[in-house]
């Protein structure tokens, strides 16, 4: 046999790998199947007798491909452990002692650009191997395996944007469509998410013409699993506002539901205040929430809202609880809030705090809660000169008279 018959038979099975893996990248094939044909056509078609194929990930460069190799060889290589000296065409790998590539003679790196994206080694049968043509035929099938995490990667972040925005309008469903705003109550929201779904709950209930029930909530967890158990806790909340008034029950029946649906793994804070026209009475539960501030009007002071129970979800039963109670309310107003509002920070790093909050609130007892959200959020933004927010922003007034 001539060497130019030699010759022609190699440019021949050349041709044949070629063919063969960009066949099966043109039919979309899995990244095993094209690994497995690359490692195939390799082996068969051209002079190699062992190898293993790296190919980068976020991590460093992995094992992908490996055969014929009796040495331990390591799964990941860190990128910190590979230097590439392109000139002196030597490749340095930093590996610990139990490791070795002793019986591999060659490596053939793959390049985009100026980042390496794949390391050959490999041992010849004997005879001449086109290293150029080597590199080629990896570089085509490593570049189908980058587009394809390229492509996966698209996919996970069009699921995300599209989880986001169902979540979102899930959460937007939650609120209460419209507040009051009447001669005997007037109400005012003022919510700013952190993120585009955020896990701040509100809520507003006017159960007859004399009885109104308000609640504020912080839901561990952002995004869909956040928006999905806020979209329960709701439908369980208001399900039992219509059967009943007892807010112990309420709460109890509230805090079971949320550890049976997630069984202590997310909680949920929360403030339940229901009001009597008829009595002039309102009762509440904190359940491990802000306390919101009680301003009553005839006698000019504020005061916290702490009495109630722990955070909901986290024991199937709660270890205690008390009904919080005030009597001869005329006319008073209540802060609801979450805890992003007094964790605002400063060019400083100080915390905005709930001591501060007591003090504005003190400062400016029994306004109009448009005026008195208008006004706060500027001086809130004044305090924190623009700094980004680390959490969702939700604040309730709600002025009885």
């Amino acid at each position: 046999m001539t060497a130019e018959t030699v010759k022609f038979q190699r440019k021949e099975l050349e041709l044949k790998a070629l063919l063969e893996i960009t066949q099966a990248i043109n039919e979309n094939k899995s990244e095993s199947v094209l690994l497995n044909i690359y490692k195939f056509t390799t082996l068969v078609h051209l002079n190699i007798k062992s190898l293993v194929l790296y190919v980068a990930n976020q991590d460093g460069f992995e094992s992908r491909v490996a055969h014929g190799v009796k040495e331990k060889i390591p799964e990941l290589i860190p990128y910190k452990d590979v230097e590439d000296n392109k000139e002196m065409g030597k490749l340095s790998l930093v590996m610990p002692k139990e490791y070795s590539f002793s019986e591999l003679d060659f490596y053939i790196p793959v390049y985009h650009k100026d980042k390496m994206l794949a390391i050959l080694l490999l041992k010849r049968k004997g005879g001449e191997l086109d290293m150029d043509y080597t590199q080629a035929l990896t570089n085509i099938l490593v570049v189908a395996l980058e587009n394809k995490r390229f492509a996966r990667k698209q996919l996970e972040q069009e699921r995300l944007k599209k989880e986001i925005e169902i979540a979102s309008n899930v959460q937007r469903m939650l609120f209460p469509a419209s507040l009051p705003e009447t001669d005997r109550l007037k109400a005012k929201v003022t919510y700013v998410p952190h993120s585009t779904v955020g896990g701040d709950y509100y809520d507003f209930v006017k159960k007859s013409e004399d009885e109104v029930f308000f609640c504020i909530a912080d839901v561990s967890g952002k995004g869909m699993p956040a928006a999905l158990l806020m979209s329960n806790f709701q439908a369980a909340l208001r399900t039992l506002l219509r059967s009943s008034s007892d807010l112990e029950m309420i709460v109890h029946q509230l805090n079971y539901t949320i550890f049976e649906n997630t069984k202590g793994e997310r909680f949920i804070t929360f403030f339940l205040g229901y009001y009597n026209y008829k009595t002039q009475e309102l009762t509440y539960v904190n359940a491990g929430h802000n306390p919101p501030l009680l301003c009553w009007e005839g006698e000019s002071r504020s005061e916290q809202l702490e009495a109630g129970t722990t955070i909901l979800g986290a024991f199937e039963e709660l270890p205690f609880l008390t009904v919080g109670k005030r009597e001869n309310l005329k006319g008073f107003t209540l802060h609801l809030y979450t805890d992003g509002l007094t964790e605002t920070f400063n060019d400083e790093d100080e915390e905005y705090g709930d001591e501060r909050f007591g003090e504005y609130v003190r400062e400016n007892l029994c306004m109009d809660p448009v005026l008195f959200h208008e006004q706060f959020f500027d001086h809130l933004q004044n305090f924190s000169n623009g700094k980004n927010r680390q959490d969702d922003i939700t604040l309730m007034s709600l002025r009885f008279k």
